[in-house]
C-alpha cells in the first residue's frame, strides 16, 4: 500500500514538473517558429522568459516579419518592446511600407513608434491621404463684412518629418491664419464670394505644410458665409461712446453752473445780509447825531417827509407799470 502511494506521489510529481516546463519554456511557440521559418532557439526564448519579456509578443510578429520577407532580427524587436515600443504594430506598418514601395527602415519606423506616433497610420496616410476639416473661421474684409469660411484640407504624412514634426493642430492653426490674411486683405466681401478658390490658392502658396509631419496636397473652401457687418458695428459702437463723453462733458458743465449760480446766490445773500445790517445801524446813527446836536429835529422831519415822498412815488409808478401789463 505504502509502495502504491510513493507511487502516485512520484507521477504527481512528474506531471508538476512536465506542466512547469511547459509553462515556462514555450515549445510549443518554438515549435511553430520553426515550422514557419523563424530560426530561433529555445535557449532565447528562456532567455525572454528570464527578462520578463513575453516570447509570444516577439515571435508571432518575426513570424509575420519572416514570411512577408523583411530582414529582421529577434533582437531588434526584443530590444524595442523593452523600450516600451508596439512590436506588432511596428511589423504591420513595415509590411505595409514594403507593399506601398515606401522606403521605411527599422530604425526610423522604431523611432516613430517610440515617439509616441502611430506608425502603422501614419503608412496608411502616407499611401491613402486624409481630409482634415477646419472649425467656422471668422474674417472681416476691408469694406467691414465679416466672412465666415470652413475649409478642407487634404493632406499625406511626410515619414521623414514624423519625428519632431507638428500634427494636425497645427495645419488647422495656420490654414485659419491664412483664411483671416486672405480675407483681410481683400477689398471688398463679394471678391471672397465670387471667388473662393481666391482664398485655398493664396493659403496653398504659403507653404503652410514645412516644418510638420504632413504633406498639403490641397485645400478646399467647404463653405462660405456673410456673417455681421462688423465696420457698422464698430462705428455704432464708436458713435455710442462720442455721445456717453458729450453727455458727460455736458453734465460737467452744468455741475459748474449749478456751482457758480450757488455760489453767487450766496454771495448776493452776504451783501443783503450787509445791507441789512448797514440799514440798522441808520437809526442809531440818527439818534446819536439828534443828541449830539449834529442834526436837527426839522432837518430829521424833512428826512422823513423825503422818505415817505419817495415811498409813494415807487408805490405810484409800481401802479402805473402794473395797468400798462394788464392793458
Amino acid at each position: 500500500m505504502d509502495g502504491f502511494v510513493f507511487t502516485i506521489g512520484i507521477a504527481v510529481l512528474i506531471i508538476i514538473l512536465v506542466i512547469l516546463f511547459f509553462t515556462f519554456i514555450p515549445v510549443g511557440l518554438w515549435i511553430t517558429a520553426i515550422f514557419s521559418g523563424v530560426k530561433i532557439k529555445i535557449s532565447t526564448l528562456i532567455g525572454m522568459r528570464l527578462r520578463r519579456v513575453v516570447p509570444s509578443r516577439i515571435v508571432n510578429p518575426m513570424i509575420k516579419a519572416t514570411k512577408a520577407g523583411l530582414i529582421i532580427t529577434v533582437d531588434q524587436l526584443e530590444a524595442h518592446y523593452l523600450a516600451g515600443g508596439n512590436v506588432n504594430t511596428l511589423v504591420d506598418a513595415l509590411i505595409a511600407a514594403q507593399r506601398a514601395n515606401i522606403p521605411l527602415e527599422f530604425e526610423r519606423a522604431a523611432a516613430i513608434d517610440l515617439a509616441g506616433r502611430n506608425v502603422l497610420e501614419a503608412v496608411q496616410v502616407s499611401v491613402n491621404p486624409k481630409v482634415i476639416e477646419t472649425p467656422q473661421i471668422a474674417a472681416v474684409a476691408k469694406d467691414g463684412i465679416e466672412i465666415i469660411a470652413k475649409a478642407r484640407v487634404t493632406v499625406r504624412a511626410n515619414i521623414e518629418r514624423l519625428v519632431g514634426g507638428a500634427g494636425e493642430e497645427t495645419i488647422i492653426a495656420r490654414v485659419g491664419e491664412g483664411i483671416v490674411t486672405t480675407v483681410g486683405s481683400s477689398t471688398s466681401h463679394k471678391d471672397v464670394l465670387e471667388n473662393p478658390d481666391l482664398i485655398s490658392t493664396t493659403v496653398l502658396n504659403k507653404g503652410l505644410d514645412s516644418g510638420t509631419a504632413f504633406e498639403i496636397l490641397s485645400i478646399d473652401i467647404a463653405d462660405v458665409d456673410v456673417g455681421r457687418n462688423i465696420g457698422a458695428k464698430l462705428q455704432t459702437d464708436q458713435a455710442e461712446a462720442d455721445k456717453r463723453i458729450a453727455q458727460a462733458k455736458a453734465e460737467e458743465r452744468r455741475a459748474m453752473a449749478v456751482a457758480k449760480e450757488q455760489e453767487m446766490v450766496a454771495e448776493v445773500q452776504a451783501m443783503k445780509a450787509k445791507v441789512v445790517e448797514a440799514e440798522a445801524q441808520v437809526p442809531l446813527a440818527i439818534a446819536d447825531a439828534l443828541k449830539d446836536g449834529n442834526m436837527g429835529f426839522m432837518d430829521y422831519y424833512n428826512m422823513r417827509n423825503i422818505l415817505a415822498d419817495t415811498d409813494m412815488r415807487d408805490s405810484i409808478s409800481k401802479m402805473a407799470d402794473e395797468d400798462k401789463k394788464q392793458d
